[in-house]
């Protein structure tokens, strides 16, 4: 755990990340699963304790020498295209917290999802002088090559929204994102009120190979296991974090399967995939089937709202601010926690109509 001073360091970094989320908030604009600039969003980001948050990371540890913002050149590195809600706001609040941090040059790239791609791009943003990298790592596994090209360069690097396997505060500073095993409890919580704790139920896997995959999976079967015997998960099959993919893998779960009541996705994606899949299947969303699903989108939330999906855990997306500050903060010096975990809200029948503008 971290000491009393370093804890009260992070909840007033917490405070100066959330001040800023408001400038890069941003709302789903339709159904495409773009994104665009308008809106607040969601600019209440707080820093939780986590277990991994101390002895910390520093310059010193690291190897880095300190770094002036302002006259750097930082490079982004999205791990999945931003057609997609969440990666779109992502990539938004970063570009916009870039801008506001007053960067010298802020350098993008996009692996599609695809790990050698990443790999390559991170290694031709060192080539191209970044000092400071912020990556999304496509996997939690396998950027090695990469990692180890930026220590060699001593460019230090940030991960967000994914935790890899490496050593901490050797092959990266830290990692920024959510509690996703508490995410996946909070969502077992969700559907069994949904369900009065009573369901024959499907699971929506996200892709495989990292970490958000894992533990949203865990956290949800290890609550039913522990207060909801009569949850029966009875089907589990990846959908990849697609809508696409939601809605094939649910029309074959329902037809192999047809006594399901309830599914719970990894993603709004997937889940919107399945509400189409369910309807098409002649039954009613968030009636006949039950459905929650973890992130936030601005379409996954409406669907609340029309009745179609019964509760959706957030996953804010809007690292930018928290992630510029992080850096800020050890290029002056400070420690650094292995994991910077924020308190992610959650959306429901109660508060989804009038939170509808928070989403992304």
């Amino acid at each position: 755990m971290t000491s009393k001073k370093s804890t009260a360091a992070w909840r007033s970094l917490a405070a100066v990340a959330a001040a800023g989320l408001a400038l890069s908030g941003c709302t789903n604009s339709g159904d495409d699963g773009t994104s665009g600039a308008s809106g607040t969003g969601n600019d209440e980001q707080v820093v939780k304790e986590s277990e991994n948050a101390g002895p910390g990371c520093t310059l010193e540890k690291y190897g880095a020498e300190k770094l002036d913002l302002k006259d750097a050149v930082v490079g982004f590195s999205q791990s999945e295209p931003d057609t997609a809600a969440f990666r779109a706001a992502e990539t938004e609040s970063i570009k916009a917290a870039a801008q506001e941090a007053g960067v010298k040059k802020l350098i993008t790239t996009n692996a599609n999802a695809e790990l050698p791609k990443q790999i390559a791009d991170i290694q031709d943003m060192l080539n191209q002088g970044a000092q400071f990298l912020i990556v999304a790592p496509v996997n939690s596994d396998g950027l090695d090559p990469a990692l180890a090209a930026a220590k060699k360069a001593r460019v230090p690097v940030l991960t967000i929204d994914r935790k890899v396997t490496n050593e901490p505060c050797s092959d990266y500073v830290a990692f920024l994102g959510s509690d996703f095993y508490d995410q996946g409890q909070r969502a077992a919580d969700e559907l069994a009120a949904a369900t009065d704790g009573e369901a024959q139920v499907a699971i929506l896997l996200g892709s495989s190979g990292n970490n958000v995959t894992d533990e949203r999976n865990a956290g949800f079967i290890d609550r039913v296991e522990e207060k909801y015997p009569d949850l029966q998960v009875i089907a589990e099959q990846t959908a990849n974090f697609a809508r696409d993919e939601g809605q094939s893998v649910t029309e074959q779960l329902l037809q192999s399967n047809p006594e399901i009541t309830a599914i719970y996705a990894h993603n709004d994606e997937m889940a919107l995939g399945a509400v189409t899949a369910v309807r098409a299947a002649g039954k009613d969303p968030g009636q006949d089937i039950k459905i929650v699903s973890i992130d936030g989108t601005r379409n996954a939330v409406q669907a609340i709202v029309d009745g179609d999906i019964n509760a959706v855990i957030e996953s804010n997306p809007r690292f930018g601010p928290l992630a510029f500050q992080t850096a800020a903060d050890f290029f002056a010096g400070e420690e650094i926690p292995e994991d910077v975990i924020i308190e992610d809200d959650s959306y429901t029948s109660e508060n989804a109509e009038q939170d509808l503008g928070k989403a992304f």
